[in-house]
């Protein structure tokens, strides 16, 4: 898995992501309510505290570990403590019933229905998320399973509207811009 997707503007963070199926995970997680730049850095933060990405050891760390982990200056998330349960329970579903390997979630072995409908059960990710991320696999990493559009929803199209269009400053520009649009609109991403 490499992927093309050049969010925070460290090279470090953005390769991590764009390598590791968990680090995707994650950085998608916390893809609320702060700006994309800190979620999708997010993962090297957690990377560099805990010295590795590992969802059997996110899943059995002390609750309380974890969070202070995720509140130390700087914080992972706007609400680092909230963020801290949602990127453990999503750790435990990942080694309940996926062996601990997040990459198999979105196998070849599955078609764009079952890989959403995975997602979806994923805690921290409703539909929204769900189809922006179906959207980065297929825009940024070139995985893309037959009904990949359909089941991306207005995210498959070339409107610069989520993090599945941006590969790099430029892109991160339209994307905010776009988005600024809309809500000047009192439109939403989806629309």
């Amino acid at each position: 898995m490499s992927g093309t997707l050049a969010v925070t503007g460290d090279p470090v963070a953005d390769e991590l992501v764009n390598t590791n199926p968990l680090a995707l995970l994650l950085a998608m997680l916390l893809d609320q309510q702060i700006p994309m730049e800190w979620a999708f850095r997010g993962p090297a933060t957690l990377q560099k505290r805990l010295g590795e990405l590992d969802p059997a050891s996110i899943a059995a760390m002390d609750p309380e570990m974890l969070t202070a982990v995720c509140c130390e200056k700087p914080a992972i998330h706007r609400f680092p403590t909230s963020m801290s349960k949602r990127i453990q329970a999503l750790c435990q579903k990942i080694v309940e019933d996926y062996d601990g390997d997040a990459s198999t979630i979105w196998s070849e072995d599955h078609t764009a229905n079952e890989i959403i409908e995975r997602l979806h059960s994923l805690p921290g990710y409703g539909s929204e998320k769900s189809m922006i991320l179906l959207a980065i696999l297929a825009k940024r990493f070139d995985f893309c399973p037959e009904g990949w559009a359909k089941h991306a929803g207005p995210f498959a199209d070339n409107t610069p509207r989520s993090v599945a269009d941006i590969d790099g400053p430029e892109a991160l520009a339209n994307v905010r811009a776009w988005k600024k649009s809309q809500k000047i609109k009192g439109k939403t991403k989806q629309e």
